[in-house]
């Protein structure tokens, strides 16, 4: 079927409804007054590795399923490196108002210089937000930020968690009898026989207990526990970060595989369709926002770097009956706007006592006609990368004429174009950019440091 423009450059392919006039919300069910929602956020997982975003070989039927019932979104912004697109989504804010411009104790970081910083004393949470209208909360998979046990991620506002374990987290006297991942000084396992935190206390598993599955069983036991009351659960996963370790063979059952990033992508797919199949089978689909998403480039193709690739994430959004299904779209979407966005659909209020820099989604995953965004936002350390729909700043300063393109293909380097056109947005982005302060005067980071002499180096044709 032919795709149709629904606005602003979204297309649906599935909505014959509009064909014949009628509005977008035409079918809709009635509102929900405080819907579920279970946010998935993948680790190191690039838009580009998903079918329903064109990957030639990696088969994700789940998340191309997810997307064919709800709203996918073409240009998603998280930041290229985990631990600040993590604060991102749970907060709302960028970095200039949380101080979250790095990896957790790195140049850029609140604690790097400042170890008593706590990250749930000084932020306020989206768990925070929707447990002021009733919800229960909880968190899977992947914390890294900071806090001490037993409270950990409590602070954060979740009540009950399942989490991967490092070393210096383990509560006084325990031990980890599990496997460990390279360095036996710093990290358990997180993949097999992993070491995991749950509500502040480390629990025993087996050679065969594969983190990820566990995860996905404390989110389903949690939902299922929760059926009586409005819940969200959040689920960072540790999918898929390197190592790309094997993974069971879906198969062969008892088998694994060789690992590599395609059996990670196909696993971690495995596993959001054993979410979504477990709230059909409770019948809670229809009262369920599910939120896909990733929080930087995929490695070694992405991460790390202050560029379109290392920012650019899925963002998959399905709520049945109030979320128009097989809706792809062209509106910029950060992470920012995460928060806005559930506390809109629960009918919460956002803090008063701090800026918000996110923007509720809701409107445009209703149906309702309006630009969202006119432009989006990353940043890692001192650089920024900052798109509108048609123009691309990056962080070493390249710009980018995208056209109508929003998958990295078909760009044009603009950077030293004094056509009028070109100088004319870039004058629009200083604009932005003055109200979107970088820091100044950080302590050089190592491994930015490397990559602007790497940058340096290709430039001149000089190698070290």
């Amino acid at each position: 079927m032919m795709q149709i423009n629904l606005r602003y450059g979204t297309t649906c392919t599935a909505a014959v409804f509009l064909l014949l006039g009628l509005p977008v919300t035409a079918n809709a069910a009635a509102p929900v007054a405080r819907p579920n929602f279970i946010v998935i956020m993948a680790d190191d997982l690039g838009a580009k590795e998903l079918g329903c975003y064109g990957h030639p070989s990696h088969r994700t039927p789940h998340l191309d399923r997810l997307a064919a019932q709800g709203m996918r979104f073409r240009t998603c912004y998280s930041t290229p490196l985990c631990s600040p697109t993590r604060v991102m989504i749970m907060t709302g804010r960028y970095a200039f108002h949380t101080g979250w411009y790095n990896f957790i104790n790195r140049p850029g970081s609140p604690t790097y210089k400042d170890k008593s910083y706590d990250l749930g004393k000084a932020e306020i949470t989206f768990a925070d937000v929707l447990k002021q209208r009733g919800y229960a909360t909880a968190l899977a998979g992947k914390w890294q930020l900071t806090g001490q046990l037993p409270t950990l991620v409590r602070d954060c506002g979740f009540d009950e968690y399942l989490v991967w374990a490092w070393k210096h987290k383990l509560p006084p006297g325990a031990v980890h009898d599990g496997a460990w991942e390279g360095d036996r000084n710093r990290r358990p396992a997180r993949y097999w026989h992993p070491g995991l935190f749950r509500n502040g206390e480390l629990i025993s598993t087996r050679p065969e207990d594969y983190g990820p599955s566990l995860f996905a069983d404390f989110v389903i036991d949690f939902a299922r526990r929760h059926q009586g009351q409005p819940f969200v659960v959040y689920f960072p996963m540790c999918l898929t970060h390197t190592p790309w370790d094997p993974t069971p063979d879906l198969n062969r059952p008892g088998k694994k595989t060789r690992g590599g990033l395609k059996n990670n992508v196909e696993y971690m797919d495995h596993l959001v369709g054993r979410i979504t199949d477990a709230l059909d089978e409770m019948k809670l689909s229809e009262r369920t926002i599910v939120l896909f998403t990733g929080d930087n480039g995929t490695q070694h193709a992405g991460k790390a770097e202050t560029t379109e690739l290392g920012a650019r994430v899925p963002l998959i959004v399905r709520y049945p009956g109030q979320v128009p299904a097989g809706v792809v779209s062209d509106e910029l979407v950060d992470l920012t706007d995460v928060l806005p966005t559930l506390a809109d659909f629960a009918g919460a209020n956002l803090p008063s006592d701090r800026p918000i820099d996110g923007i509720s989604l809701a409107p445009t995953l209703r149906g309702r006609p309006g630009t969202h965004r006119e432009w989006i936002f990353s940043y890692l350390h001192e650089e920024r990368v900052l798109r509108t729909g048609r123009w691309l700043l990056e962080g070493d300063g390249r710009f980018f004429d995208c056209g109508d393109r929003r998958d990295g293909s078909g760009y044009r380097d603009v950077t030293r174009s004094t056509d009028p056109e070109v100088l004319e947005a870039r004058k629009q982005f200083e604009k932005i950019l003055s109200k979107l302060p970088a820091p100044r005067g950080l302590d050089p980071c190592p491994s930015i440091e490397n990559r602007k002499r790497q940058r340096a180096q290709a430039r001149t044709g000089t190698r070290g």
